[in-house]
């Protein structure tokens, strides 16, 4: 087939009804490839999900998440805890996580998150990310295992699971409280246990 390269020289030919229906077809079928591929980026709940104590922030959970790293529940953490030496992330901001945090959890935030700062940690060592509800947490560490970490888990609810569960939480001074950073006045409504504090 002769390309022309440059105008045109004489009356320009519609395509023939062959050619452009073979040139639909390929373009149909490339958008719905496209399509499949989008559509199978996206990762499904887990067929069994860690236990929530109010079936409402449960339904919150599922908008918000898109379960694409593998998750822990409160139960399950502070069990495994017991046993065996886990890294607890904390990826709220400084205001939160003065307020109250997991007790052990190292402060990572969020909005000024450096992967640098963590590549001394063993990229199989256990990780479990939080933040108030998932959402951050699920960034996160979703970010690490970009970096080569293979044993990397959201928290899921979050801390405001945690302190729902009534699992203990300790303030900058490392003293037990019952406060909770709620990120806004909007989320307070996924506390049941503890004190939420207003600081925004």
């Amino acid at each position: 087939m002769k390309i022309n390269i440059g105008y045109p020289i004489g009356p320009v030919k519609a395509p023939s009804n062959s050619n452009y229906s073979f040139m639909k077809k390929w373009i149909q079928t490339l958008l719905f490839f496209m399509c499949t591929l989008i559509v199978g980026c996206a990762q499904n709940p887990p067929a069994s999900l860690p236990e929530v104590k109010e079936q409402a922030f449960n339904k919150k959970l599922l908008s918000l998440l898109d379960f694409s790293v593998p998750l822990i529940g409160v139960k399950e953490l502070n069990q495994e805890m017991k046993k065996a030496h886990w890294i607890l992330l904390d990826a709220r901001e400084w205001e939160e996580y003065e307020i109250s945090h997991i007790i052990g959890a190292r402060f990572a935030g969020y909005d000024h998150f450096k992967i640098d700062e963590w590549k001394d940690l063993q990229k199989d060592q256990s990780i479990a990310v939080y933040c108030s509800v998932g959402y951050r947490s699920e960034k996160i560490a979703k970010k690490l295992e970009k970096e080569g970490f293979t044993n990397v888990y959201n928290l899921y609810g979050s801390i405001f699971e945690w302190v729902n569960q009534g699992y203990p939480v300790v303030d900058s001074l490392g003293q037990p409280t019952n406060s909770v950073h709620t990120y806004n006045e909007a989320w307070s409504r996924w506390i049941s246990n503890g004190k939420i504090v207003k600081i925004w």
